[in-house]
């Protein structure tokens, strides 16, 4: 029965649900209520700047403002269709308080009918002021140094590097100018080997070594900007050549030297690189008069480069040259202590050595004789007399390999026993 009476002229209760529906859409049409909505990141205008320029003055929006929200009330048939395109939020320099340095934001529309601009009643602008800062607009300039980025051409590197200006006018309020610690001209020398003028990135650094944001700064680059002379060199790898004149203390003699490093990287033009094959250092740069032992000399061999050669790397001038001063018919040889044999080590221990691994042996005798000794099976330790764990001077036994030459003084080579252990 119930069930009767709800399907009982379906239609024209379809029909009515429908009519009502429309009646409604219509009433609110026409009634056009009163809503808001809300116009997100509205660009700030900032008008009579002259207000503070002509003042020797500059401004800075505090905090980066650069845009606002806006909330728009007034009829929804108009308001629903509103975007940024049709707010224009103006920052007035002649409005702004004195005391505060707070600039009023005002509201205004474009691109609607007057209709439409008659349809809205009220702005609300989030943050509703902006907060400045006066100071004073001062000039100052500075020089361009250089930094590069990127890798050369293999066999090159960069040489001479010059700007273009030399230096540069920066404008602006006075703490920013005055923060500038130095201006870098940055290019790019990635996969060059010929001379060439590279535009530059310009980047200023403040005390800290921080990257400034200049856009409150003016320049008087114009639109070329800052470019770069670079000039490409060849490399080179060469050898280094010594020489001694002075003689040591009597008695005494130059026996060799060693250096290092032994090749160092050098770059020029193709022209000063030609034929060149080793640095020669003079005779006179190493003093050995009166010494009697080993010597250890830094030299620093840029002053013995040819014209328009230069290191590499120019911090890498020095070298560390060891020369080595003997007696007269005497030679010091360097035996590692892994050439030593080893006798009668009980079964139960093993053996370690200490000290730097080196064993010095000085022999004496015809220097003939001297300069072919070799003795890298001569030196021997016998163990039969050390059966427990400790610590040992044990004497080196060195066979002599000719009768003409002796060995000095009786070596000796520090010995660790310890105990063998099951792993």
């Amino acid at each position: 029965m119930i069930r009767h009476k709800w399907t009982q002229n379906v239609g024209l209760k379809i029909t009515a649900f429908v009519f009502a529906v429309v009646l409604w859409i219509l009433a609110v049409n026409v009634d056009d209520p009163v809503k808001s909505t809300t116009v997100r990141n509205v660009p700030i205008v900032v008008v009579n700047e002259e207000v503070v320029t002509n003042k020797g003055k500059t401004y800075q929006i505090l905090d980066g403002v650069q845009s606002v929200n806006v909330t728009v009330y007034g009829k929804r048939s108009v308001i629903s269709k509103l975007d940024s395109d049709n707010l224009v939020v103006t920052a007035d320099l002649s409005e702004m308080e004195v005391n505060t340095f707070l600039v009023p934001l005002s509201v205004s529309l474009q691109g609607l009918s007057e209709q439409e601009k008659a349809s809205i009643t009220e702005f609300e602008t989030t943050p509703k002021n902006l907060q400045v800062r006066i100071e004073d607009r001062i000039k100052k300039d500075f020089p361009i140094s250089i930094s590069t980025t990127g890798t050369p051409r293999d066999g090159f590197v960069v040489g001479e590097m010059t700007t273009n200006p030399e230096k540069i006018s920066f404008g602006g309020p006075e703490s920013q100018v005055n923060s500038i610690a130095r201006v870098v001209a940055s290019v790019s020398v990635s996969g060059m080997s010929t001379d060439e003028v590279k535009p530059a990135k310009l980047l200023l650094y403040d005390g800290n070594g921080n990257v400034m944001d200049d856009s409150l700064l003016s320049n008087n680059l114009g639109v070329e900007g800052v470019s770069v002379n670079v000039q490409m060199l060849r490399s080179k790898d060469v050898r280094l050549s010594f020489e001694a004149s002075e003689t040591p203390a009597e008695g005494y003699v130059c026996t060799g030297w060693s250096f290092e490093p032994e090749r160092i990287q050098v770059c020029g033009t193709k022209e000063a690189l030609s034929g060149l094959t080793e640095i020669r250092v003079p005779p006179d740069v190493i003093g050995l008069e009166g010494a009697d032992s080993k010597q250890d000399v830094t030299v620093d061999i840029s002053p013995y480069l040819p014209e328009g050669v230069r290191l590499v790397d120019e911090s890498a001038s020095n070298v560390l040259l060891t020369v080595t001063v003997e007696e007269i018919g005497v030679r010091t040889i360097e035996l590692p202590v892994e050439s030593i044999s080893i006798n009668n080590l009980a079964d139960d221990l093993k053996v370690s050595f200490g000290g730097n691994g080196i064993l010095e042996l000085r022999f004496t005798g015809m220097q003939e004789e001297l300069d072919k000794l070799d003795i890298r099976n001569a030196a021997s330790i016998d163990l039969s007399g050390y059966t427990k764990e400790g610590i040992y001077e044990v004497e080196v036994h060195v066979e002599e390999a000719a009768s003409a030459v002796r060995l000095l003084d009786n070596p000796k080579i520090r010995v660790i026993l310890t105990e063998k252990r099951d792993e």
